[in-house]
């Protein structure tokens, strides 16, 4: 809007600070076209966007110290556009790069440490099925049909128009919004123990209340309690009214604790003025049903920052900013500055280092990039490649999501395309089932034909049990009857897990195993 407002008023000189932050690639197509169409017009840019300049820039004014000024810097100009500037000062080169100079910036992020129950990088830990999505009062979907899976190994870019859906479907993986279809045929999956953090589009949202703070003082107001107080306190997580209302009528004075049972989530209820040893456990979606979805995503959130030990790790001074330390952000400015003095960049590097504080298992990332010099976007590439959680984005600067992101989510038209490593992996995986079942059908139909692989069918008996009484899984009497086909008496010996000199009775024919070892 403000670019509108300053195109409407025909000015004689433009001056942009960042124009292309927050722009999707056409309208970034559309205002550089405008800005080189322009004729008596004199146009100011400062940008990180080196494409842009490129196609804008007649001219550079570059900021830079020589040894013949002293301890002095100057602004030089050079009559030439970025790729003749960069060819005059060839150490300028970096600003068409996102490589990391080895005694230049760095960030050093947490691992993400376990998660109950994911064994691999590859294991899921959300998951939507058949997912729609639609705006209160709206007569159509905002999203619809969504499948979608994430490991610890995904890294994944959103792509799409502005308006497409992209932050909806975000918010949806952060937990700010559910599905429309929750329990009507859209299954929703996330870990309970899974730690996310969420670094908004508008990364000075984070901080705005508290631009008379210093950085430390910040991160400890957010995490002294040992939870994310911050995250708490937004709309997704806040009880309102008649939830508070819902939680008076039960009479319910807290949850206590939380357990896996059956394969679902329960919770303990404490109710007042009853003895704790009295306590109840629900249902997650008994709770729900009574209208307590904040409450219970409170609870999830302090229970997976205990699980994190953030109720264990000091919040003093020396502690934060040793953690500040690894984003850039020295003692100069994360202890004795304030936070209105800061720059752009490093409020963003302040926004990055309080997600990371929670050591989270994924990081969502909305324009990451806006107000990120070129130093800082090449540091934070290759940390985040080297990362051991998951990372999804939303970006516009196609040199940098390249650089970290092997899958692409294309949102348009209500519809979310995945491309990319899990695409793959479930073409992989639809292979391998299709390979099993062709295995299977040619088996039959040599058995119905009287082929050789039957030819044993009859000599063996069928097994539910092995030598020590348990029952044979599905798995191990696919593999018992396909030895059996086969006649491979070593193979059937080992599924029922024979001794080697035991003969198992029942099974006479299947020997003592001496003459196969």
């Amino acid at each position: 809007m403000r670019l509108i407002r300053a195109i409407l008023m025909e000015p004689d000189i433009f001056l942009l600070d960042e124009p292309t932050n927050h722009l999707a690639h056409g309208a970034v197509t559309w205002i550089t076209d405008y800005l080189c169409g322009l004729g008596q017009q004199t146009v100011l840019v400062v940008s990180h966007d080196t494409k842009f300049l490129e196609n804008v820039c007649t001219d550079i004014i570059h900021y830079e110290q020589r040894a013949v000024w002293g301890p002095y810097r100057r602004l030089v100009l050079y009559k030439t556009k970025m790729s003749g500037f960069v060819k005059l000062q060839p150490q300028a080169k970096h600003y068409f790069e996102l490589a990391t100079n080895a005694d230049g910036l760095k960030f050093d992020f947490p691992e993400p440490g376990r998660l109950e129950g994911v064994k691999t990088s590859t294991q899921k830990f959300l998951e939507m099925e058949n997912v729609d999505f639609r705006y209160k009062g709206a007569e159509t979907n905002q999203l619809t049909d969504i499948n979608l899976k994430m490991s610890l190994s995904s890294r994944i870019v959103i792509l799409g128009a502005n308006g497409a859906g992209k932050t909806t479907l975000l918010k949806m993986i952060v937990g700010e919004t559910i599905p429309s279809n929750s329990g009507q045929g859209g299954k929703f999956y996330v870990h309970p123990n899974l730690r996310i953090a969420y670094v908004a589009q508008h990364a000075f949202s984070h901080v705005e209340r508290h631009m008379e703070e210093s950085p430390v003082a910040y991160l400890q107001w957010r995490f002294k309690d040992g939870f994310d107080k911050e995250k708490l306190e937004s709309e997704a997580y806040r009880i309102t009214p008649e939830e508070q209302e819902a939680i008076d009528a039960f009479n319910l004075e807290g949850i206590w604790s939380r357990r896996m049972r059956g394969g679902k989530l329960e919770y303990e209820v404490k109710k007042k003025h009853v003895r704790e040893k009295d306590n109840k456990y629900y249902s997650r979606d008994e709770l729900m049903g009574m209208g307590f979805e904040h409450l219970i995503k409170q609870t999830d959130e302090k229970i997976a920052a205990k699980e994190a030990g953030l109720d264990l790790r000091p919040v003093t001074t020396s502690e934060i900013q040793k953690h500040l330390d690894s984003f850039g952000l020295p003692q100069e400015f994360g202890t004795y500055g304030k936070i209105r003095g800061l720059s752009g960049g490093q409020k963003v590097k302040l926004v990055l280092a309080a997600a990371y504080w929670t050591v989270p298992h994924l990081v969502v990332l909305d324009e990451p990039t806006n107000f990120l010099d070129r130093e800082a976007l090449g540091a934070l590439s290759a940390a985040l490649n080297i990362w051991g959680g998951a990372v999804i984005m939303i970006s516009h600067n196609t040199q940098f999501y390249s650089s970290v992101c092997k899958e692409e989510w294309h949102v348009a038209d209500g519809i979310v395309k995945v491309e990319g490593a899990s695409q793959e992996r479930a073409m992989k995986a639809v292979a391998r089932k299709k390979k099993y079942a062709k295995e299977l059908d040619g088996e039959e139909k040599l058995e119905k034909a009287g082929g050789n692989m039957n030819a044993n069918g009859d000599k063996y008996k069928d097994a539910t049990l092995n030598f020590w009484g348990a029952t044979v899984s599905k798995k191990e009497a696919r593999a018992y009857e396909k030895a059996k086909k086969k006649g491979n008496v070593e193979a059937m010996r080992k599924v029922l897990q024979i001794p080697v000199g035991k003969v198992m009775p029942g099974f006479e024919e299947l020997g003592d195993g001496k003459a196969t070892n």
